[in-house]
Order: structure tokens, then C-alpha cells, then sequence
């Protein structure tokens, strides 16, 4: 086989492969119907779980109600705990 034509083959075959990978899952995200403006909604919503406080951010954080940043930070929304585990949020560490 000739040179050129190897690497031409061998061209190929990478973009074949790449096309052929499936693409990367979307981040999930909590849908706007599990996000309240105040911890009762969340609550009536959910009255089994654990209401959290969820920072809308890549972060993809949540504070407890004993966190200084409950309900404070600016872009967030209270939300069920199990809807945040489910859509990938973590506990803030803080």
C-alpha cells in the first residue's frame, strides 16, 4: 500500500470513530416546576422529603436549613432534596 493512501485510510477510520461516539448526555437540570420561592410551596410539594435551599449555578450546590446561605444566595430556589439528588446537586460543603 502506498504511503498516502494509508493515511488517508487511517483519516478515515478516525472520523468514522468520532462520528460514531454517542454524544455527551446534557447536564441535568432541575425543571422549573420543582422550583419554589418559599420553603412551604416546596414543603406541600414534597411533604416527605427534606426541603433544601438550591443555588441555580454550575455549581449545582444545596444548603441545609442550619446554612448561613439558606435562602440567600441570589440565583437559587427551594426544592425537595431527593428532586436535587436526582437532577446531580451535592451538598455544599459550607
Amino acid at each position: 500500500m502506498q504511503p498516502l493512501r494509508v493515511v488517508n485510510t487511517l483519516a478515515l477510520a478516525l472520523l468514522f470513530a468520532a462520528l460514531a461516539r454517542p454524544a455527551a448526555a446534557a447536564p441535568a437540570r432541575l425543571a422549573k416546576s420543582l422550583e419554589f420561592k418559599t420553603t412551604a410551596a416546596a414543603q406541600a410539594h414534597c411533604p416527605g422529603d427534606l426541603v433544601v435551599w438550591s443555588t441555580l449555578s454550575k455549581s449545582k450546590a444545596y444548603h441545609l436549613a442550619a446554612s448561613r446561605y439558606y435562602g440567600k444566595t441570589k440565583h437559587g430556589a427551594y426544592v425537595c432534596e431527593k428532586d436535587a439528588n436526582a437532577a446531580g446537586f451535592h451538598q455544599a460543603k459550607s
